[in-house]
């Protein structure tokens, strides 16, 4: 009787404790086609400050070092109150046409990550044209068990897509439009 009480706590505790993690990294790519080479794209796009040129909720994008490994590029977004935060350049590759930052920490109220990195990349798509890959990877906002919903996963995951998505495809519309 002793041993089968005994299993029953043990099958109890571990049903707890598969039920009661932290969050799990968060990864996601999105992508756009843009009918022009590479070379027209990463000009609207490729260096690190230029990001409120092409995103359209970013008011200003000021990069202290450029396109400069370490350089901070401070963003100030197109919202009530002007949030804003910063970003950190880790990797940049004119020739391969691709840069990687991350976040070093944000309100969640702005974006709900933690830990977020990111790149973005040119590719010749073999067309005449382009395909700008952007990913990242993050955990949610919340960073203890049972989170708030607007800081889960899902939310986590919808609010960058939502991010990759609206700069993607304005910056599709930018540079199909130049000549």
């Amino acid at each position: 009787m002793r041993a089968l009480a005994l299993a029953a706590a043990m099958v109890a505790m571990s049903a707890f404790s598969a039920s009661a993690h932290g969050p799990t990294r968060q990864k996601i790519v999105e992508t756009v086609e843009i009918d022009k080479p590479v070379e027209k794209v990463w000009a609207v796009m490729g260096n690190f400050d230029a990001l409120s040129k092409w995103h359209p909720v970013v008011a200003s994008s000021v990069a202290d070092k450029g396109n400069e490994v370490g350089s901070v590029r401070h963003l100030v977004l197109k919202a009530p109150g002007d949030p804003s935060f910063d970003e950190v350049l880790d990797k940049y590759d004119a020739a391969g046409h691709s840069y990687k930052y991350e976040i070093p920490k944000v309100d969640p109220k702005v974006l709900p990550v933690n830990n977020y990195t990111s790149t973005i990349t040119v590719l010749d798509n073999g067309k005449g044209g382009s395909t700008v890959e952007w990913k990242g990877a993050f955990y949610r906002g919340y960073m203890l068990n049972d989170p708030p919903e607007e800081l889960n996963d899902e939310n986590s995951v919808k609010a960058v897509r939502g991010v990759y998505r609206a700069g993607l495809d304005n910056l599709k519309k930018i540079v199909e439009a130049a000549p």
